[in-house]
């Protein structure tokens, strides 16, 4: 676990830390992954955090955590402003939402759903039974 974490901060240094400029206020953030079906955590989701410019733009860069056991991961060092945050993990749909970073510390918890099912036009959704048209006469 350790070598993700100090993988990621090394990641966050590079993306959150703009080389030498003063980026103003900073937030820690907590995340928690949970399954939408029964509230249980998601471990090893990938949190992925990209900075979001003015014109609702992702910036170059992202950082990457993964939750805990708990499904829980955080960072400190976030600057204030728009962030993109997606939640990937091996069979829940991906996540996907813009937050505005505003306070030292948010707490932000996302419900992972199951895939749903795919249908075409030329298929019926499981369960819907066709009506029988009648047979012409002959």
């Amino acid at each position: 676990m350790k070598l993700v974490w100090l993988a990621g901060l090394m990641a966050g240094l590079s993306l959150f830390a703009l080389a030498g400029e003063d980026i103003g206020p900073v937030a820690t953030l907590n995340f928690v992954v949970l399954k939408d079906s029964n509230g249980k955590p998601v471990r090893n989701a990938s949190v992925v955090l990209h900075l979001v410019g003015d014109k609702g733009k992702q910036e170059k860069g992202d950082l990457e955590l993964k939750t805990d056991l708990d499904g829980k991961a955080s960072y400190d060092g976030v600057p204030y402003g728009k962030l993109r945050v997606q939640v990937l993990a091996t069979g829940f749909q991906t996540f996907g939402e813009d937050y505005e970073v505003h306070q030292p510390t948010m707490e932000i918890s996302i419900k992972l759903k199951r895939p749903v099912g795919q249908y075409s036009i030329y298929e019926s959704p499981p369960g819907d039974k066709k009506e029988e048209q009648p047979k012409p006469p002959q």
